[in-house]
C-alpha cells in the first residue's frame, strides 16, 4: 500500500501534489496516519461537490449528471490510492459487459456474484496484514455490494412483474444501463469511500431530478444535512481526544492482562463502545452529503413533512439508548444490513430455515470484511448472541413471574442498567475479534478475560430452555387461571 501511494503522489503534479504534502505534514502533526487523513478529507470534499450538483447540475441532462459523478470519483479514487484506482475501473467495466453480454439471467446473476467477490477476496489475500489499512480494498467492498445488487435488480426487471415481492418490485430496473450510468452510479462521491448503499433506481432518481420536496426546485435539504455534519462531527472530536487513550493495541499488552479481572472486562466495555464512534462519524457525514444532493430524500411522512433518511446509515438515539444487541444491529450500518436482508437472507428462503439462512447471511458477511479470522469469530459470536436473547426475551415474555418482575417501575432502571452492560461488555468481546484479526491476537485477548463472552452465552442457550419449562405454563395451566 504505501508503494502504491508513494507511486500515485509522485505521478501528481501541480496543486494535486501540494495538497498531499500539505496532507502528509499535517498528518504528521496530528499524529494521525496519512491515509486515515485522506480519506476523512475526501469524505468532506463531498460537501462542495454537492453544492456544485445542486446548483449548477441538478436539472441538467443526465449524461452531465453521470459524467460528474464518474469524473469526481475517479479522481477521489486516485488522490487516495494512486493509480490503483484500475480495480475498481476494471470492476465496473466487466460489469457493464456481463449485464450486456448475457443480459437478464440467473448465468449473469451468477457470474457477477462470483466474478465481483473473487476479485474482492483477491485483493484481500494479497494486500493482507495484521492490521487495518486504508487501502484500495475498502471502498471496493462498497463497489462489490453495489455490483451484485445492480445485476440482481436487473435480472429482476425482466421477470414477470406479478412474480416479484413489493419490495422485488420497487428495486427491479426496467431500462437497459449504459457504461456512463453504471459509472456514475458506482463512484458516486458521497458514497464511493464508506457506502452508503444505494439502488440503481434510488440514484436514477437523483439524476432526473426527482429527489427534491419541491418538484421544479433544488430540495430544502441543507438544513438536514447541516445537522447530520453537525453530528458526525460531535462523534469525530470525542474520537479524536480519546483515541490516543483508548487503543486495541493496550488490549495485546502485559499490563492489561496483569489487571484484574474486573478491570479488564470494564476497559473492554468502554473500548468496545468507543472503537464503533469511527465509523459512525463516516457515516453521518457521507449522509450529510446524500441528503445535500437530494440522495437521502424518502418521500414524506404522515405529517407531510420531507424524510431525508434514503441514505441513514446510523439511528443514533437507538445507538447510543438501546440496551439490546438486536437493537444495536438495527442501528448500526443499516444500508449494508438492508442490502444482505434484500438481496441474500431473503432470497435462502428456499432453505426453509431462518436460522440458517442467518447463518448464511453472516458468514457471507464475514467473508465480504475479509479473510481473517477474527471476522468470523466476530460474526460467530453476533449468531449466538442474537440467538440467546432473542430466546431469553421470549421466556421473559411467556413467562407471568418474569414478565410481572419486569414490569414493576422501581426495578425497570436497575433492569436497564444491567442489560446495558451485558450488552456492551459483550459487544466489546465480540469486537476483539472484529478489530484484531488474526487468531494469535484476539486468543490472547480472549484467554486473559477466560474466554467470558462463549461461556455466559454457551451457558444460556443451554439452560434457558430448562428454565423456560420450569417458569412457562402449559397452555391448559393458563387457562385455568384465567
Amino acid at each position: 500500500m504505501a508503494s502504491a501511494a508513494e507511486g500515485g503522489a509522485g505521478a501528481a503534479a501541480g496543486p494535486a501534489a501540494g495538497l498531499r504534502l500539505g496532507l502528509d505534514a499535517l498528518a504528521a502533526a496530528l499524529g494521525a496516519s496519512e491515509q486515515a487523513l485522506r480519506l476523512i478529507a475526501s469524505i468532506f470534499l463531498g460537501y462542495p461537490l454537492a453544492l456544485l450538483h445542486r446548483h449548477y447540475l441538478f436539472y441538467s441532462d443526465s449524461y452531465l449528471i453521470h459524467l460528474f459523478h464518474a469524473l469526481t470519483g475517479l479522481a477521489i479514487a486516485y488522490f487516495n490510492f494512486g493509480y490503483q484506482f484500475y480495480h475498481s475501473l476494471l470492476c465496473v467495466l466487466l460489469q457493464f459487459l456481463i449485464l450486456r453480454l448475457m443480459g437478464r439471467t440467473v448465468t449473469a446473476v451468477l457470474t457477477t456474484f462470483c466474478v465481483q467477490m473473487a476479485y474482492l477476496l483477491a485483493g484481500y489475500y494479497y494486500t493482507a496484514t495484521g492490521t487495518y489499512d486504508i487501502k484500495w480494498t475498502m471502498p471496493h467492498c462498497v463497489l462489490t455490494l453495489k455490483m451484485i445488487g445492480l445485476a440482481i435488480d436487473y435480472f429482476d426487471g425482466g421477470k414477470d412483474q406479478n412474480s416479484l415481492t413489493p419490495e422485488q418490485r420497487k428495486y427491479a430496473i426496467r431500462g437497459v444501463p449504459s457504461l456512463l450510468e453504471v459509472a456514475g452510479f458506482a463512484y458516486f462521491y458521497g458514497a464511493f469511500l464508506v457506502g452508503p448503499q444505494f439502488s440503481m433506481n434510488h440514484y436514477r432518481k437523483l439524476v432526473q431530478g426527482q429527489l427534491t420536496d419541491e418538484p421544479g426546485k433544488v430540495p430544502n435539504s441543507t438544513i438536514p444535512a447541516l445537522k447530520r455534519l453537525s453530528l458526525g462531527l460531535v462523534y469525530l472530536v470525542v474520537y479524536t481526544l480519546l483515541s490516543p487513550y483508548i487503543t486495541h493495541d493496550y488490549l495485546l499488552t502485559d499490563d492489561y492482562e496483569s489487571r484484574p479481572l474486573w478491570f479488564r472486562c470494564v476497559y473492554l466495555l468502554v473500548w468496545g463502545k468507543f472503537v464503533l464512534y469511527k465509523y459512525v462519524t463516516c457515516w453521518l457525514v457521507t449522509e450529510g452529503v446524500c441528503i445535500l444532493t437530494g440522495l437521502g430524500f424518502n418521500g414524506f411522512g404522515e405529517d407531510g413533512r420531507a424524510k431525508w433518511d434514503a441514505c441513514a446509515n446510523m439511528k443514533v438515539w437507538m445507538f447510543e439508548t438501546n440496551p439490546r444487541f438486536t437493537g444495536t444491529i438495527a442501528s448500526f450500518n443499516i444500508n449494508t444490513n438492508a442490502w444482505v436482508a434484500r438481496y441474500f437472507f431473503k432470497r435462502l428462503k428456499f432453505l426453509g430455515n431462518k436460522e440458517l439462512s442467518q447463518a448464511l447471511s453472516l458468514l457471507f458477511l464475514a467473508l465480504w470484511h475479509g479473510l481473517h479470522s477474527g471476522y468470523l469469530m466476530c460474526f460467530q459470536m453476533e449468531f449466538l448472541i442474537v440467538v440467546v436473547e432473542k430466546q431469553a426475551a421470549n421466556l421473559i415474555r411467556d413467562s407471568p413471574a418474569l414478565s410481572g418482575l419486569a414490569s414493576v417501575p422501581a426495578l425497570q432502571p436497575l433492569f436497564y442498567l444491567i442489560q446495558q452492560t451485558i450488552h456492551w461488555l459483550f459487544l466489546g468481546y465480540s469486537m476483539t475479534a472484529f478489530c484484531l484479526f488474526t487468531w494469535d491476537k484476539w486468543l490472547k485477548v480472549y484467554r486473559s478475560v477466560y474466554f467470558i463472552g462463549h461461556v455466559f452465552f454457551l451457558s444460556l442457550l443451554l439452560i434457558l430452555p430448562y428454565m423456560r419449562r420450569a417458569l412457562v405454563p402449559r397452555k391448559e395451566k393458563l387457562k385455568r387461571m384465567e
